[in-house]
C-alpha cells in the first residue's frame, strides 16, 4: 500500500491522493477531463438514484435534450450568454480530411464549415425554452416540471478533479409554470430537496440561503443554495436553484393564455447538482488513512474478510458461514461482498478496505466461528467489537445508522464550531487567514465593497442565510450602516 500524504501536510494533495488511490477518478488524455472509475461512478449513482427518486416524489419527470445550443439561441438571452461566454467550447466544422501534406494526418475540412456555430451545451436554458415555446399555448400546459441527467462543458483553465473539471455529470432541472409565487415555491421546495439528501444521504451539514446578485446564475432573479463546509476551512457550493422569473420566457417568447383568455409570459426555475457532491464528500468526511463513506449512499456498505486457513475443512467452515452472513445482509438491501481472495492476505485487505472507506468490515476466522462471534470494525472511528453470530444482521444494520448518525453529527459540530462573527476588519482578515470557516459579518450590500473584499481576502459571500435575523450593524470594510449579517468564506 502506497503512503497517503496526510491533511496537515498538504490538503490539496491529500484530497487527491483519495481520489487517485481510493479508486474514485483518473486523469484522461483529454485536458481538464477526468475518468471516473467504476468504484466512483458507483458513489454516482447512488446519489442520482435517491435525487432521481426525490425528483419524481415531487411531480417531475425526466427527459434529453440536445448537447448542442446554435449560438443564435445560446445568445438569446443576454445576462446567460454574457455570464457563460468565456467557458464555451464551440464547434464550427462538421468533417475531417486527410492532409495531402503530411499522410496519415487529419486536418479540419474548410468546406465543412457550418451555417452557425454550435454551443457545446454548459447549460441547457436556452435549448430547453426554445422547445418550451411549442409545448405551451395555454395554462392546462403548465406546470412543466422536467429534469435531464446530463454531461455539460465549461471550458475551465485550472482544473481540480470532481470539483472543477472541463466536463462533468450533473443533472438540470427546468420547469415553466402559470405564476410566479408558484415558481418561487417550486425553487425553494427543490433547495429542501437537495438539502435533504445532503444532510439525510451525504451526512452533510448545509446552510440554505440566496446569493447576493454579484454571485446569482447568469439570467436568474434569484439563486438560492446550499453551502457546506469542508475540513480546511473552506466552503463548496453543494446545490444551487433559480427563480428565472420571466427572463427566459422574453427571451424565448414563450407565451400561455390564462384561464381570462390574457396572454402572459411563463414563469421560470432550473436547479441542478453535480458530481462535485463527491469532492464535497471526500472533505467533509475522509481521514489520513483514506476515505469515508456513509453508509446509506456507499457503493459498497459491509466487506467479509475471511482469515485463511490451510486446513480445506477449515476454509469450507468459514466460506460457508461468510456466504450465509452475506446472503442474509442481501436480502436487507444491504450491499455487501465476501472478498475471498486468497492472492492478498487479509492485512492488506484491510488496508484496502479502510481505503476505499467501506464502513463495516467483518473480519472472520476459525476461532471466531468456534465462538460463534465475528469481528466487526467501523470506518468512522476505527473501533473493533466482537458480535455474536446470532442477530448478526440486525446488529449490522444499526450499525450502519449509527455510523451515518455519527459521521453527520461530527461534521455537523466541526461546521458549527466554524461559524464565527466578526466585528471588525482585523478580526475578520485573521479569522479567513488562521483556520477559516464561515465569518459572519455585516455588510453594506454594495457589489463594490463586496468585490473589495474579494480583491483583499479572496473571501465571497457564499450566501445570505434564510431567516436570516435582522440586526443593526456596520459593515466590515467600510462601516456603513447594515441590518444584517451574511456568510463571508473561501470557497472552492
Amino acid at each position: 500500500m502506497s503512503t497517503l500524504t496526510t491533511r496537515a501536510q498538504d490538503y490539496s494533495q491529500w484530497y487527491n491522493d483519495l481520489i487517485l488511490k481510493g479508486g474514485l477518478a483518473d486523469y484522461s488524455a483529454v485536458r481538464g477531463c477526468m475518468v471516473i472509475k467504476p468504484y466512483g461512478y458507483g458513489l454516482w449513482e447512488n446519489m442520482r438514484d435517491v435525487l432521481d427518486k426525490m425528483f419524481k416524489d415531487t411531480g417531475h419527470q425526466n427527459a434529453y435534450f440536445p448537447l448542442f445550443v446554435p449560438k443564435s439561441l445560446f445568445e438569446a438571452e443576454e445576462k446567460n450568454a454574457e455570464g457563460f461566454a468565456k467557458e464555451c467550447a464551440i464547434v464550427t466544422h462538421y468533417r475531417l480530411k486527410t492532409d495531402p501534406n503530411n499522410k496519415g494526418k487529419l486536418i479540419v475540412d474548410p468546406s465543412a464549415k457550418l451555417e452557425e456555430e454550435l454551443i457545446v451545451r454548459p447549460t441547457s436554458e436556452a435549448i430547453i425554452w426554445s422547445t418550451y415555446k411549442n409545448w405551451i399555448q395555454s395554462y392546462r400546459d403548465l406546470p412543466i416540471l422536467i429534469n435531464q441527467w446530463a454531461n455539460v462543458v465549461r471550458w475551465e483553465m485550472r482544473t481540480r478533479l470532481f470539483l472543477r473539471t472541463a466536463e462533468f455529470l450533473w443533472q438540470e432541472g427546468h420547469t415553466a409554470h402559470a405564476t410566479k409565487q408558484e415558481a418561487i415555491e417550486e425553487t425553494e421546495r427543490m433547495l429542501d430537496v437537495y438539502a435533504t439528501f445532503a444532510e439525510e444521504y451525504m451526512a452533510l451539514p448545509v446552510i440554505r440561503g440566496v446569493k447576493t446578485p454579484n454571485e446569482r446564475f447568469a439570467g436568474a432573479e434569484e439563486t438560492y443554495c446550499i453551502e457546506a463546509l469542508m475540513q480546511d476551512g473552506k466552503a463548496l457550493q453543494a446545490g444551487t436553484s433559480h427563480f428565472l422569473g420571466q427572463n427566459f420566457a422574453k427571451a424565448f417568447d414563450v407565451k400561455f393564455s390564462d384561464k381570462d383568455n390574457n396572454l402572459e409570459h411563463v414563469w421560470a426555475t432550473s436547479w441542478g447538482v453535480s458530481t462535485r457532491l463527491i469532492g464535497a464528500l471526500v472533505m467533509a468526511h475522509s481521514d489520513d488513512q483514506g476515505l469515508v463513506m456513509p453508509p446509506r449512499i456507499a457503493p459498497l456498505q459491509v466487506v467479509i474478510v475471511p482469515i485463511p486457513v490451510k486446513d480445506p475443512a477449515g476454509k469450507e467452515r468459514i466460506d460457508n458461514k461468510a456466504l450465509e452472513i452475506m446472503n442474509a445482509l442481501k436480502a436487507q438491501g444491504i450491499s455487501v461482498k465476501y472478498d475471498n481472495d486468497d492472492t492478498a492476505r487479509p492485512g492488506w485487505k484491510f488496508a484496502e478496505y479502510e481505503l476505499k472507506g467501506v464502513p463495516v468490515r467483518i473480519a472472520l476466522g476459525l476461532r471466531d466461528l468456534d465462538n460463534n462471534v465475528v469481528e466487526v470494525a467501523r470506518r468512522d472511528t476505527k473501533e473493533k467489537t466482537s458480535i455474536p453470530l446470532e442477530g448478526l444482521t440486525g446488529r449490522i444494520e444499526n450499525l450502519l445508522t449509527d455510523i451515518q448518525s455519527n459521521l453527520y453529527n461530527r461534521a455537523l459540530a466541526f461546521r458549527n464550531e466554524n461559524i464565527v462573527k466578526a466585528y471588525t476588519w482585523e478580526e475578520f482578515v485573521a479569522i479567513l487567514d488562521g483556520k477559516g470557516g464561515f465569518v459572519s459579518a455585516h455588510w453594506d450590500g454594495t457589489p463594490e465593497t463586496e468585490d473589495k473584499i474579494k480583491e483583499m481576502t479572496k473571501a465571497t459571500i457564499r450566501c445570505i442565510p434564510l431567516n436570516n435575523p435582522f440586526e443593526d450593524g456596520k459593515c466590515i470594510l467600510t462601516g456603513a450602516p447594515s441590518k444584517q449579517r451574511v456568510l463571508f468564506a473561501r470557497a472552492y
